[in-house]
């Protein structure tokens, strides 16, 4: 069976370990691969290849490092498909939105290629008499990227693409339910031009992580996943001296008032509730209905496209699935027990995905879209994120009503409001608890030239992913203040005539 390596110092690198986990087709059920958990000493190992490269890779010009992100984002153009494909089947998705995935991580690496601007530091002249003050965005050393298995090219690429322009090195921890993409991401770096050793691949579990975040050689941390694994990635990376950007959970609420247009609103929250089957961040789980008469159309509105929704593999031949399986059977069966819950616990259970079956993908790891009514706050489905194709409806008689009880949530990654009153949207935009809101826009994902990150117990760390904080995380800055002997004169030079270049 082939094995997933790592890829440390420019080359595939075999493992030693004898541990191993497999990797299953989501779609079929089936084991297709298996990789390797990596033991404690070879994630030194590409720690120390990361190290050894950063000298001369933090001494390369930006335009240099700037020309292997365009290099990059070509080749990432030509291999669309390919790894569009290796997503679909590795973490099961539909094909087009493993190609908007693509799309979304390689946007972050054309922001990556404005480097030279956007590492130029700043200047001040006569700050006293004589003297001049610049200031240098400086790279930190090796940068560690732990990654979630629901984005397995976008994730990374929030990450290292600006952590190498701005001179850094990067050692990758993929997750390890779909791993392979990330080794054909090493692959496609080397043949734009990256040197040998800035970018490596280790994969693993707990214990690769636990080396990343408490090697004195890492002096930077980026982590999405879940909460409680998000905490405990910042405390401990942090009680080691390093930078740390750790991105939790999320429930993902939004309002929709009387007066939205609710086809459109109806339309929206189909694809941010039950697209990627749910497992996104920035997936919308919570609908806050203003009025019943709001919640009971939007309930028929959605009980109709629900039942007419494609449920299936992520590639095939001929018209696309809607929605694909989820990434395991022990999440299948997480999902299920969430959906359970809901029932015991009082909500209305309108569409139930528990049971469906997809024929000729029987051992699949299909849940089909569910919906919920009548969901209150005490329960388990509102208060957990499920991360699955579950969507909750909450009836509440009022704006305010449905404001407060988004700010009471724990968690505050992304929020929505579907109106078409200005001045409601523009109130909800400036008081809702959340780091990124949409009006009209059900998951507001920023651009890359913006910063992704949310509120409360959904980011630990000051500094967000991509964007100008994503160049500030992978910088620090150094002041230089300096003065000039006014004795000194070059009295001779030579003159030349050919055109100055790098």
């Amino acid at each position: 069976m082939e094995t997933v390596q790592n890829f440390i110092q420019g080359q595939i690198s075999e493992s030693h370990s004898q541990r191993f986990a497999p990797v299953f087709n989501p779609a079929t059920g089936e084991q297709t691969r298996q990789v390797v958990l990596s033991s404690a000493a070879e994630t030194a190992e590409a720690i120390a290849a990361a190290d050894k490269a950063f000298p001369a890779w933090a001494k390369t010009s930006p335009l240099k490092r700037a020309r292997v992100m365009f290099k990059f984002k070509a080749l990432l153009e030509q291999n669309m498909d390919k790894l569009a494909r290796l997503i679909s089947n590795e973490h099961g998705k539909v094909y087009s939105d493993a190609v908007g995935e693509v799309t979304r991580g390689l946007e972050v690496v054309e922001f990556a290629c404005g480097i030279p601007h956007l590492q130029k530091g700043e200047h001040s002249a006569n700050v006293g008499t004589g003297v001049d003050s610049h200031s240098l965005m400086q790279p930190l050393g090796v940068c560690a990227g732990i990654t979630p298995f629901n984005f397995p090219a976008m994730v990374p690429m929030w990450m290292f693409p600006i952590a190498l322009a701005t001179g850094n090195t990067f050692v990758l921890k993929p997750s390890e339910k779909d791993p392979s993409l990330g080794l054909v991401l090493a692959e496609l770096l080397k043949e734009a031009g990256l040197p040998d050793g800035v970018f490596n691949v280790v994969n693993g579990d707990k214990e690769a992580v636990d080396v990343l975040l408490t090697d004195p050689r890492v002096q930077a941390v980026s982590f999405v996943g879940s909460t409680p694994i998000a905490e405990y990635i910042y405390s401990t990376a942090s009680a080691h001296g390093k930078r740390c950007q750790a991105l939790g959970g999320a429930k993902n609420h939004c309002i929709l008032m009387p007066d939205a247009d609710l086809d459109m609103a109806t339309n929206a929250i189909m694809g941010a509730a039950y697209g990627a089957a749910g497992e996104r961040c920035m997936a919308l789980s919570v609908v806050v209905a203003v009025g019943d008469e709001t919640a009971n159309e939007l309930i028929s509105k959605l009980k109709s496209q629900i039942d007419v929704m494609k449920v299936g593999p992520g590639v095939v031949e001929g018209p696309e699935n809607d929605m694909g399986p989820v990434i395991s059977s022990q999440h299948k069966d997480r999902i299920c027990d969430y959906i359970t819950s809901g029932v015991e616990q009082g909500a209305a259970l309108v569409v139930d995905g528990r049971d469906i079956r997809i024929e000729g993908h029987e051992n699949g790891f299909f849940v089909g879209p569910t919906l919920f009514d009548n969901v209150s706050p005490e329960m388990t489905i509102y208060q957990e994120e499920i991360f699955g194709p579950v969507l909750a409806v909450v009836r509440v008689p009022d704006y305010q009503t449905g404001l407060e009880l988004i700010n009471r949530h724990e968690y505050g990654n992304g929020t929505a409001i579907f109106t078409r009153d200005g001045e409601t949207a523009r109130q909800f935009s400036e008081d809702v608890l959340a780091g990124m809101v949409g009006v009209n826009v059900p998951i507001p994902v920023p651009m890359a030239f913006h910063s992704f990150g949310g509120w409360k117990r959904s980011v630990f760390g000051p500094l967000n992913v991509h964007g100008n904080d994503g160049v500030r995380f992978y910088t620090r800055m150094k002041t230089v203040t300096s003065r000039w002997p006014t004795s000194v004169r070059l009295e001779q030079h030579s003159s030349s005539f050919v055109m100055p270049t790098m």
